[in-house]
């Protein structure tokens, strides 16, 4: 039911077409083996498995892949587990259907939209991670590359940080993919979250 109502408020817009809409873990999968794809809208609970695996294989093995949680699951425990496999949206299934797709339209521009929920979540969780965990002397950004992070963790995507900072969307990816390669992570969520962690960025 939740599936269907999803595809029917996209394919509404005369916009998007659904490559596949699926059931299960393993269906996923496949899909994903032998598409590629601009955007993954995913549930957690599946009947097979677990949404984060089909999350996890979307950030690592599809190039430009953006992906959407939408979910039951408000917990803390879910939502950083999303965020860490490589979610950089994250909605509750009860967000209207102007909400969702404002929430999509934002990710495809570079944003990271959550439920105002889920934000407290991720702040709270991060206030906590970075009283209790020092700093790593290991791991430095460069002053572009603090400032860029940081516009992001603001809400800001990627084409307004090429405006406010006067350069190209190719430098800002090239910049992006360098702090995701420092930080070892694979999304802006992930990159915000341990850069916060470890002091190199102030929310």
């Amino acid at each position: 039911m939740f599936r269907t109502r999803f595809e029917q408020i996209l394919t509404s817009t005369g916009t998007f077409r659904i490559v596949a809409a699926v059931d299960s873990v393993a269906a996923a999968l496949a899909v994903l083996r032998d598409n590629p794809i601009d955007l993954l809208i995913a549930d957690l609970g599946l009947p097979d498995g677990d949404g984060i695996t089909v999350i996890g294989e979307a950030a690592e093995h599809v190039r430009d892949c953006a992906v959407m949680v939408v979910t039951v699951f408000g917990d803390e425990e879910h939502v950083v587990k999303a965020i860490e496999a490589g979610a950089s949206g994250y909605l509750l299934k009860d967000s209207s259907a102007d909400e969702f797709l404002s929430a999509v339209y934002d990710l495809l521009s570079g944003g990271s939209p959550v439920s105002p929920m889920v934000a407290r979540l991720v702040l709270n969780r991060l206030r906590n991670a970075q009283r209790d965990v020092p700093a790593d002397p290991g791991v430095e950004l460069s002053e572009r590359e603090t400032e860029i992070l940081t516009l992001v963790a603001k809400g800001f995507s990627f084409s307004d940080i090429c405006q406010l900072l006067a350069i190209t969307s190719n430098t800002v990816k090239t910049h992006v993919n360098r702090i995701y390669r420092k930080l070892a992570v694979h999304s802006r969520g992930q990159a915000v979250y341990e850069a916060t962690r470890l002091g190199l960025i102030d929310m």
